[in-house]
């Protein structure tokens, strides 16, 4: 009885690590736009200050861009798979890479959004802060981007 319940483990474990490696052939595409920053994008229609532009590439554009920078364990499925899901719900939510093709009643509600979640802490995401250690947000930085974000929303054309 022992022994058929060691086998039927052993090849369940087996069926798992044969899972495992065959995952590592199924990769999700990479969120990688070719060079800088397009037409579109909000940090070259609206250019901020040096320091939010810093902020917003450290602590939002791998999620809300076309610009995601991976880390390393982005290669192993299927946490590749998990990320690459978040960033597309990110980019669902707001996208900054194409900020400008938005109507701007679209772009003045995203500029309220992001004040609102960056002034209540709901972004970055806590599980992106966990292995990002430089997205964490100081109050200077959270008082810059927010000013910024309502400055730009103050001077669209329509609210």
């Amino acid at each position: 009885m022992a022994s058929r319940r060691i086998r039927v483990l052993k090849i369940v474990l087996l069926a798992f690590a044969v899972l495992l490696v065959g995952a590592q052939f199924v990769r999700p595409a990479k969120n990688l736009a070719p060079g800088a920053p397009g037409p579109d994008d909000l940090t070259v229609l609206r250019p901020p200050s040096a320091e939010v532009k810093a902020t917003l590439e450290r602590a939002c554009y791998d999620c809300h861009s076309n610009h995601t920078r991976y880390p390393w364990y982005a290669e192993i499925q299927p946490i590749g798979w998990w990320l690459a899901n978040h960033v597309k719900e990110g980019k669902a939510h707001l996208n900054f890479s194409t900020f400008g093709t938005y109507p701007a009643k679209r772009q003045t509600r995203k500029l309220e959004e992001l004040i609102e979640e960056v002034e209540e802490g709901k972004m970055p995401l806590a599980s992106y802060k966990l292995t990002h250690a430089d997205a964490r947000l100081t109050p200077a930085e959270i008082k810059a981007l927010t000013d910024w974000a309502a400055s730009v929303r103050e001077n669209l054309p329509v609210k």
